[in-house]
């Protein structure tokens, strides 16, 4: 089957973490929600605390390696991973890290604002820039841009990460690797899974999933959790981000409707705010499990992974792989807004 993901192979790459992250049963979760739960582990990945972007930099750096960048710029939240694994892989790379954290989420919280991913950033090296849009895409793209053109003017070599819909998502790759890693796994445990559930935000980690699994023949229905906007605007999205990506794996294979799968049940009131549901979900995984979970995707999808539950989506006895993609350093950031005790 590995030979529909060759397309893989003219797309330049630099390794972070040549590790295979585990897959492991979720004994006591599965006996209380009444499924077969399995989880895919790329929150344990050694680099600079992990999470799924890793998988995504891999691809989206190295071409910047190829280009002998010196520099390179990221966008996200506040509490973004992406934007930590970036300035930890450039730090790695030897390039200069120029990050712009968005405004995203409505909050004056001090530790929001200053710890977990932030004070990451800072220890390693990161030069911080604030944007106010945060639900501008565009624009925060745009600004980047801007600045990699006065970085140029000085003689310097950036190379910019675009997270919007008009950029080729290259990271996506990552995740249709990803596909086939958790395939070959299941595979040796002679394990068919009913569901796969994972978050969709940029709709890199969602899409590339969905477009590897499919590249593979494996057609699993794959659950997308969003964490950012509404099911409609995010169906549309899917659909868009897939076909990027199966041109960019040089793919024929094209989906049908119902392979793109969104939930948004468990997603108000916004993007990296808590409610009942995200509570009960992390405290749930942390007591049975110790299996730590974040506010922003993971802790989410797993709320969202229970509401598949209760509304008849999975079914009882199904089984189940849960997608965990890290972001624990936000952890640290929520303490004023985590219900703990």
């Amino acid at each position: 089957m590995t030979e529909n993901l060759q397309g893989l192979s003219k797309h330049a790459r630099v390794e972070l973490d040549s590790s295979i992250r585990p897959l492991e049963k979720l004994t006591r979760l599965s006996e209380s929600l009444g499924i077969d739960l399995l989880v895919k582990r790329d929150d344990v990945s050694t680099f600079a605390f992990g999470g799924n972007k890793v998988r995504q930099l891999e691809f989206y750096l190295g071409p910047a390696c190829r280009q002998n960048a010196d520099t390179v710029l990221i966008t996200g939240a506040v509490q973004s991973n992406f934007v930590r694994l970036c300035a930890a892989a450039a730090a790695r790379l030897g390039m200069h890290p120029i990050v712009q954290l968005e405004h995203r989420v409505p909050s004056d919280d001090p530790l929001y604002n200053s710890s977990g991913n932030v004070l990451l950033n800072q220890l390693l090296g990161a030069e911080i820039h604030y944007f106010d849009e945060g639900e501008n895409e565009a624009a925060a793209d745009a600004n980047l841009d801007r600045m990699a053109d006065k970085l140029r003017a000085d003689g310097r070599n950036p190379y910019v990460i675009h997270l919007g819909v008009e950029h080729p998502p290259i990271g996506a790759l990552g995740y249709s690797v990803c596909a086939h890693e958790c395939y070959v796994q299941l595979t040796e445990r002679n394990q068919v899974v009913d569901h796969v559930v994972i978050p969709s935000g940029s709709g890199l980690t969602h899409s590339g999933f969905l477009a590897g699994a499919r590249a593979i023949g494996w057609n699993v229905p794959v659950q997308g959790i969003c964490v950012r906007r509404d099911a409609t605007q995010q169906r549309q999205r899917i659909n868009r981000r897939v076909a990027d990506v199966m041109r960019l794996l040089g793919e024929p294979v094209k989906l049908s409707d119902d392979d793109v799968q969104v939930h948004d049940t468990v997603l108000a009131p916004g993007y990296g705010q808590m409610n009942d549901a995200l509570q009960r979900a992390i405290d749930l995984s942390a007591r049975q499990e110790a299996l730590l979970l974040d506010p922003v995707y993971s802790g989410r999808t797993m709320a969202g992974l229970i509401a598949l539950i209760e509304n008849g989506t999975i079914q009882p006895g199904a089984s189940v792989l849960f997608i965990h993609t890290g972001g624990l350093a936000a952890l640290f950031a929520y303490q004023n807004t985590l219900q703990l005790g």
